[in-house]
């Protein structure tokens, strides 16, 4: 019962319109990318963004747009960014957008180098990597929240980066999830739905002051 409650969805929550928010996102998430060089600052890229969002017809921010540069792509959502960087010729970003779109949330993320920094670039692979291999091994074993982390944890040791476990993944659904308080997926023992978790991976370079995010629907 208690997996039950706390996979619970609205009276309007529809997949496909779960699929469709997913997909705004994602697209407001590479426009934004394409339109980020080196020279702007942090908050003129967030910014940026709102205008991107207001573009394409969004219903509303869902939580608030993140955008980080460089060494604040360490931080995690809760922590507020370290002054406010300016993009560097070869330099480091990802952008966080949780935005409601046909009256469900849409939640994507994903890290971008400009540049020709390898290590960098090494670092934004490996967070799609990481994603990519525990979105495969939810869709194989049907494992848990927590033992999808714990995966995720020995899976970034073994490529050579840092797991921030102090993100493990939450809910989404149609607006507003937080009603159903279901806390993070790395804290859920059972196996995640489709259509109702996000995935977050946040890894750190092993010795240099960055690191990458990825996250996306498990659907």
């Amino acid at each position: 019962m208690e997996a039950a409650a706390k996979q619970a969805v609205g009276s309007r929550y529809v997949l496909e319109s779960m699929k469709y928010a997913q997909g705004k996102t994602w697209e407001a998430v590479n426009r934004l990318a394409q339109r980020v060089q080196p020279g702007m600052l942090e908050t003129e890229a967030k910014a940026e963004c709102h205008n991107v969002l207001n573009e394409m017809g969004m219903d509303r921010i869902w939580h608030p747009i993140l955008v980080r540069f460089g060494e604040n792509t360490l931080k995690v959502f809760k922590q507020p960014s370290e002054g406010d960087p300016r993009l560097k010729e070869d330099d480091i970003f990802f952008v966080d957008l949780g935005v409601v779109w046909d009256g469900h949330e849409g939640d994507a993320g994903a890290t971008f180098v400009v540049g020709n920094d390898a290590g960098m670039k090494a670092c934004a692979d490996a967070a799609k990597t990481v994603f990519d291999e525990v979105e495969h091994h939810w869709r194989t074993t049907r494992a848990g929240g927590k033992a999808l982390y714990d995966f995720a944890e020995q899976r970034a040791a073994a490529l050579g980066w840092r797991l921030n476990l102090d993100i493990k993944g939450h809910r989404v659904s149609d607006f507003p999830h937080a009603i159903y308080k279901a806390g993070n997926l790395g804290d859920f023992a059972d196996c995640p739905d489709a259509g109702l978790w996000i995935l977050e991976i946040q890894l750190a370079h092993p010795t240099r002051p960055f690191g990458a995010f990825y996250e996306d629907l498990l659907v």
